[in-house]
């Protein structure tokens, strides 16, 4: 097959490729730097002419396009798997949702639940056998591009090409149009800038607690990144990669010669993840490296897959949790802030891994807007608030003053280990707070 031939035949302007989209259409942009950028704005050109035009993405890098007019609701509808702070403001201006799931059935919902008439993402130029890479996001894409009626994708020089499992890749066969962009550079994901004296607190007792030769996930965030820093600079050796976002942290733990992978019953040696977002650095480390892995998210993030691997560690952040050991990783009360995302896949993976531990991490306090000191650790959840993971998964709790292991303790028993890593300020009020809830023994001590 003559490959550069028919990338010419489908090669065709952003403007053009753009009229195949029709009211009422559901749209697909992909996941997170694998938005389109010029198809993006094709389309917003066209807005006048559109109506109940449903959009769906995740984890959004940057403001649409489509989102930037005032009267932009009235043509399109965001639908996110999973909200950015950018997600957050395209639904605040009220013409967006968000759209619930465990990550790992996300190529399901594509498979079974969903419907796709047109997709358009960003993708690396084309290989001399016709394959583009999705680059930074395996995740579900192959899943959402096989069940659209039309695939548009958009070229980007700038991304990184990953070499992945299967699932990784689509062929130019496969496309229906080809359009060449503007080649933006891909945009970046800081770290969340220096670490605070409680982000150190709570990773140093996280890394007192991974072996020799563990397999890590590590969620987004400062106490996550932390804990890679710390590593990266620890005795501990031969460690493995198996995550759902690969970020700046495990790059810093590779360079340090912390990751060998060579203890992993799965992709021996390989660093596999569903996608990645982080600096230039990240980006640079990726590009055809053999020692990492794209792959689909129902492989990296599937409990039986994560059971075959001994020693997994898994940690993430937390926004509050109750005295249940209900943990909060999505919102404030009616304020959605991420989503469900992999947390509770890793939480119960972890679990089920010969010697696997999961940690779920967060400062004991956190200051408002008013300047007003709270406690992240709450009689019972907000009203509103979800409950990411619930109190039957929950393995470990960190915070600066402590870390707990809820696995067998009865209502009390909880109560009374969750309150001990709570600010001090704040426990006899939680006791109090117990006490009426009838989830506390007056025997205990206080």
């Amino acid at each position: 097959m003559d490959y550069q031939a028919l990338y010419q035949q489908k090669l065709t302007t952003p403007e053009q490729a753009v009229k195949v989209v029709k009211s009422g259409d559901w749209v697909d942009y992909g996941w997170c730097t694998n938005h389109p950028v010029t198809l993006d704005r094709a389309l917003a050109a066209r807005k006048d002419e559109l109506s109940d035009v449903k959009v769906r993405g995740g984890v959004t890098m940057w403001m649409p396009e489509i989102a930037k007019a005032d009267d932009a609701g009235d043509h399109f509808t965001w639908h996110s798997w999973h909200c950015s702070g950018i997600d957050r403001k395209v639904i605040a201006k009220g013409m967006g949702f968000f759209a619930p799931m465990r990550y790992s059935e996300l190529p399901r919902f594509y498979r079974e639940n969903v419907s796709v008439d047109v997709a358009m993402i960003q993708v690396t130029p084309m290989d001399s056998h016709g394959n583009f890479s999705y680059a930074l996001a395996a995740s579900h894409l192959h899943d959402m591009l096989d069940k659209a009626k039309t695939i548009i994708v958009e070229v980007n020089q700038n991304l990184p090409w990953v070499y992945g499992l299967t699932s990784s890749e689509i062929n130019i066969a496969d496309v229906d149009c080809v359009v060449e962009g503007d080649n933006p550079a891909v945009a970046q994901l800081g770290g969340g800038g220096e670490p605070t004296d409680v982000d150190r607190a709570v990773a140093r007792l996280i890394v007192e607690q991974i072996p020799n030769g563990a397999c890590l996930q590590l969620g987004i965030g400062g106490m996550p990144n932390t804990v890679g820093s710390m590593i990266a600079q620890s005795d501990l050796k031969d460690l493995g990669v198996h995550t759902e976002m690969y970020v700046d942290g495990f790059v810093d733990m590779a360079m340090a010669g912390k990751l060998t992978g060579r203890n992993k019953a799965l992709d021996r040696g390989r660093q596999v993840y569903a996608f990645a977002a982080g600096t230039q650095k990240l980006y640079d480390y990726v590009d055809r490296n053999p020692a990492v892995m794209a792959a689909p998210v129902d492989y990296t993030n599937d409990v039986r897959v994560l059971a075959q691997l001994d020693n997994f560690i898994s940690i993430n952040n937390a926004i509050d949790m109750d005295l249940f050991g209900q943990v909060n990783a999505e919102s404030a009360g009616l304020k959605h802030i991420s989503g469900t995302g992999g947390q509770l896949d890793f939480v119960m993976g972890a679990y089920l891994s010969n010697g696997g531990k999961s940690f779920i991490c967060m400062s004991s306090t956190v200051t408002g807007k008013d300047g007003a000191v709270k406690s992240r650790i709450v009689p019972t959840l907000t009203p509103g608030s979800i409950a990411t993971d619930p109190r039957s998964c929950v393995q470990y709790i960190v915070t600066e003053h402590g870390m707990i292991n809820l696995k067998g303790l009865s209502t009390w028993e909880r109560a009374e280990a969750i309150i001990s890593i709570a600010a001090p300020q704040f426990r006899e009020q939680l006791i109090q707070d117990a006490e009426k809830m009838g989830i506390w023994r007056r025997s205990n001590h206080k």
